[in-house]
């Protein structure tokens, strides 16, 4: 494993950035920023053996602070999205600021800048939230380990602790284009995602406290198919948020086998997904279009419509307004944490093979 450091630029306040790069010896290379604990840069091996970088993002600190797609950032302190911007812990009403119309949007933590050290085959970045901060109760510590094993496995470690009754939901925004992050639409991926229902969102994406079963809709991904097989077809969730962007309640979350798979067939790039969350935001790139930043992505790319999916491992959305959904709060005194993986192959899988992963 090799670790390196180089400057990332500055910010609009002259602040610098540092990108920090991991390289194991089956060609894999992990660059993240201590600001936003951005992946800026994920690159493995495709089937030929040549490196693919197969996340979106900027060449510009500037673009992080100031782009409205929250490319490869951490997020929090509530990843997703929390209806009318309040709640309440232990009774107690909890007024956060609103920052996608009148509802909170993930949070802070993709805007601020973490302490980061290196310790083997692992950057461990290291914030703390204020109480109050965007209005949310208590003092947070957060430590997220980002991993590189020697298998091509790329592991998020997020733990929290707080000193007051709080809310907290973390996740990683990487969007993942397994032919290149310029390579355009990643509608002919393959995918597959072991859930058999999807919260059901009303206006403002908020969920309504529904679950409704995946069986004879878009939604089923239980089967591997083509992300864009059934994206326009007319479905009122569908609809609601301009193709796939909603929480899937996966089946059987686990860290011994993936909740799903990705194929890429141009690159033979396989992403199997492990985690110990119980849902996992779908997100298919719908709104990539409306970056402030378009045309500013890596190498000049410029990122368009569809061009890419994420797969953010999350609890559920307005799960502090929703109490039949699994819940968010953390106590004083007590620890958050929660593990992801993204792992990464090369296998030449027919069209109509399915991936194999949790039933």
């Amino acid at each position: 494993m090799t670790f390196t450091t180089a400057p990332f630029g500055k910010l609009a306040d002259g602040t610098p950035v540092t990108q920090y790069i991991l390289s194991n010896d089956r060609g894999m290379t992990l660059k993240a920023l201590d600001y936003g604990c951005v992946v800026q840069s994920l690159i493995v091996p495709d089937q030929n053996g040549n490196p693919v970088d197969v996340v979106l993002g900027y060449d510009d600190p500037t673009c992080y602070a100031n782009g409205g797609c929250f490319f490869g950032a951490f997020v929090g302190r509530y990843a997703n999205r929390i209806g009318g911007a309040r709640f309440q812990v232990n009774g107690t009403p909890v007024v956060l600021t609103p920052n996608e119309g009148e509802n909170h949007l993930h949070g802070a933590y993709p805007f601020r800048m973490f302490a980061v050290e290196r310790q083997s085959d692992s950057l461990i970045f290291r914030g703390t939230s204020l109480p109050e901060e965007e209005g949310y109760p208590g003092k947070v510590e957060l430590v997220i380990t980002y991993t590189l094993t020697e298998n091509n496995g790329f592991v998020l470690d997020y733990q929290a602790t707080t000193d007051e009754d709080t809310v907290i939901n973390l996740t990683n925004h990487s969007y993942f284009n397994l032919a290149g992050h310029k390579a355009g639409s990643a509608q002919a991926h393959i995918l597959q995602i072991a859930a058999s229902q999807v919260t059901e969102v009303g206006a403002g994406s908020i969920p309504t406290g529904q679950h409704f079963d995946v069986t004879g809709t878009p939604f089923d991904f239980r089967t591997a198919k083509p992300i864009g097989r059934d994206i326009d077809m007319t479905f009122p969730q569908l609809a609601a948020t301009g193709g796939y962007d909603h929480n899937f309640v996966l089946d059987a979350p686990s860290l011994e086998r993936p909740f799903a798979s990705a194929y890429c067939p141009e690159t033979g790039i396989v992403m199997d997904c492990y985690t110990t969350q119980p849902g996992v935001q779908f997100y298919n790139a719908n709104f990539v279009q409306d970056d402030p930043c378009k045309g500013q992505g890596k190498d000049g790319a410029d990122y368009g419509f569809r061009c890419s999916f994420c797969l953010e491992t999350q609890h559920f959305p307005d799960s502090p307004n929703k109490p039949q959904f699994p819940t968010t709060l953390l106590r004083a005194g007590e620890r958050l944490h929660e593990v992801t993986e993204y792992r990464f192959s090369v296998k030449a899988i027919p069209h109509n093979r399915d991936v194999r992963i949790a039933q």
